[in-house]
């Protein structure tokens, strides 16, 4: 995962100074369910997405989610996300990346999803989201997320 993660955070980091974009935190909320159990879970995430022309742009994002149950700890995430602008203040994004352990003896899990993103002022957006998390040795898990960022 280094090997990906690395080289693409390295690019971004040079062609950055090219790239207008914005900088956003978030909290969020949700739930997140397998087959027969759902849970709620918690969470903030901080990002930065860059501009790749007028509607186009890519981005990153660490966050950190507790499911609200007892046994389980802070799942962090590191995610690479693209997408287009539409209407005059929406963003639909496609996302992937790796999310921490949410539990001890538990496996990490790559992660894939998308979700739209919505200005309500020019610093106040919400969102919504949805992901699939791949584990090798449980259930595969899904989330609904809803959440409201800062963005300068």
């Amino acid at each position: 995962m280094k090997k990906f993660i690395l080289p693409v955070l390295a690019s971004l980091a040079v062609a950055a100074p090219a790239m207008a974009g914005e900088a956003r935190v978030e909290a969020r909320g949700g739930v997140v369910w397998d087959g027969s159990n759902s849970e709620d879970f918690w969470g903030m995430a901080a990002g930065y997405d860059f501009d790749l022309d007028d509607k186009a742009f890519l981005g990153l994002e660490v966050s950190g989610d507790k499911i609200g149950s007892s046994g389980t700890k802070v799942a962090f995430g590191f995610t690479g996300r693209a997408g287009v602008k539409v209407l005059e203040k929406g963003k639909l994004f496609v996302d992937t990346g790796y999310t921490t352990e949410p539990c001890n003896g538990c496996d990490g899990a790559v992660h894939f999803g998308g979700g739209y993103q919505h200005s309500i002022t020019d610093n106040i957006y919400v969102k919504v989201a949805y992901r699939r998390f791949f584990y090798s040795t449980a259930s595969d898990l899904n989330a609904a997320t809803a959440g409201v960022g800062f963005k300068f």
